[in-house]
């Protein structure tokens, strides 16, 4: 009788099971040579028999029904198929005569009723084999998400560490990723313009490709980054280091809900475009050129894009920019000033944390009732009292209040309290604002605007918005200063 060969590894990396092939053909070379067979062709592949489909076993069986050959030799039956339709076709070519012999140096077979009797137990059992180590591998990839470890490939930011099987923070990556949150949470970027600008600044994904506009969304909707995992539909806390915060993180995911896909300025760049709304009829304002005085100069106006409307007058862009640093100026405050404040400031910082202590007691029992309500979730899940659906929403809204109760903690333990951070914030925005009266930079104007305050509207080419109050309270205490009347004399706006 005339054999093929057919030798196969269960992979198709080149630096995993290299020896697997070339062992098996030594063998059966040796086999073949003891039993005296004749080897006509020989054929081997790297493919998991798993899944129908393998292109050289096809070749393989084509050989042999166009009569090329009588018989396969192989290393054993696992190496022919693991799953039940190539298993099938062996066996229904012996049925019909195409196969006449195979032969194995660790498995007897022969083409006779006990011989295809243990030929099929032997296909059932490589089967069972595959099945049971997908369920093996499905329990230990459940087992390592509920210990807190991410079992799949690392988000963008993060790297898979092959020794201790976890997840590491990617030294060159990381800022790159905590600025692609901070930028978006601005709201003054498109998914779009940060696909751009991760192009720009060189970050890509873990296998090297460029970042597109729908990785930039699914990365800022992933709660890995803060320290939860998604895994199947469900919420499971990380051991990993979060790369930003919960309150930074649902920041962009409120940009996200309430703005979308940002329409851009696309032919004129205004630097005022898209600051304010026209006072009478709620319409966006728009700017234009136009000539005049032997120049061109920049004007702003009402759209008129719902209705009539009372607002009949133009601004001009120099107008308008010097209204708003007269608001600057009564909220700037020097940078020598602000070195003192935050100076001062620093000095509060340990008498805070001794004030906040009873502050996070409080915090950390309600940190408790958050696990006790976890178990108890967890206990009437498994009495099937919930279904999947139902407990993995509830589960997902408690690790989030967890998170959140953990990061107000750490706030108060390293920062005093609450108001501390806010405090400093404020005080670098004054600081800021002196900076943008200095640069003369009116898009950054826009921002600063945007910031500190809502319902920037013009009406009768006068500029006015409603500040936060403490910026509101500050401009009062500048008014007040420079009008030389006691601060609690001003009448509030």
């Amino acid at each position: 009788m005339r054999y093929v060969i057919y030798a196969r590894k269960s992979t198709e990396d080149d630096d995993r099971q290299v020896l697997s092939i070339e062992a098996q053909l030594v063998e059966l070379s040796e086999f073949a040579a003891k039993e005296k067979l004749e080897i006509v062709a020989s054929f081997q592949e790297a493919k998991t028999a798993k899944e129908p489909g393998r292109i050289k076993f096809a070749e393989m069986l084509s050989f042999l029904e166009k009569g090329k050959a009588d018989g396969i030799l192989s290393w054993h039956p696992d190496r022919l198929a693991r799953n039940s339709v190539d298993g099938g076709k062996i066996i229904h070519m012996i049925d019909r005569g195409l196969i006449r012999s195979l032969k194995f140096p660790t498995f007897w077979c022969e083409p006779t009723p006990q011989g295809l009797f243990m030929l099929n137990i032997a296909f059932g059992q490589s089967k069972y084999y595959v099945d049971n180590l997908r369920e093996n591998v499905k329990r230990g990839l459940r087992q390592k998400i509920r210990n807190g470890i991410w079992p799949s490939w690392a988000p963008v930011g993060y790297s898979n560490n092959p020794k201790t099987r976890g997840i590491d923070v990617d030294a060159e990556k990381v800022l790159k990723v905590r600025k692609l949150f901070e930028m978006y949470a601005t709201g003054n970027y498109t998914f779009f313009s940060l696909a751009n600008w991760c192009k720009e600044s060189g970050l890509k994904g873990n296998l090297g490709k460029e970042i597109s506009v729908s990785n930039v969304q699914h990365l800022l909707q992933n709660p890995f980054y803060y320290g939860l995992m998604r895994y199947r539909g469900e919420i499971f806390e990380g051991t990993h280091e979060p790369l930003i915060s919960k309150k930074l993180f649902d920041l962009c995911q409120e940009v996200m809900a309430k703005r979308g896909r940002v329409q851009e300025v696309k032919k004129h760049h205004f630097a005022f475009l898209g600051l304010m709304k026209c006072a009478s009829c709620g319409a966006s304002i728009t700017a234009q050129y136009a000539k005049g005085n032997g120049g061109i100069y920049t004007y702003y106006r009402c759209t008129k894009k719902k209705g009539v409307c009372q607002e009949k007058h133009y601004i001009q862009e120099n107008e308008l920019a010097a209204q708003i640093k007269t608001f600057l100026q009564k909220v700037s405050l020097s940078s020598h000033d602000t070195e003192k404040v935050l100076a001062a400031l620093g000095t509060e910082k340990e008498k805070a944390k001794l004030e906040a202590q009873a502050e996070v007691d409080v915090l950390k029992n309600q940190l408790s009732q958050i696990e006790v309500k976890l178990q108890k979730l967890l206990d009437a899940y498994l009495d099937n009292a919930l279904t999947q659906q139902e407990y993995a929403a509830k589960k997902e809204k408690l690790v989030a209040e967890k998170i959140r109760l953990q990061e107000k903690i750490t706030d108060f333990e390293q920062k005093g309290l609450s108001w501390l951070e806010p405090a400093r914030e404020f005080v670098l925005s004054l600081n800021q604002a002196a900076n943008l009266l200095s640069e003369n930079d009116f898009p950054k104007m826009t921002t600063f605007l945007k910031n500190i305050g809502a319902n920037h509207i013009l009406r009768n080419r006068q500029f006015v918005f409603a500040p936060k109050i403490q910026y509101e309270m500050a401009a009062e205490r500048s008014e007040a200063a420079s009008s030389g009347l006691p601060f609690s004399k001003v009448s509030p706006r």
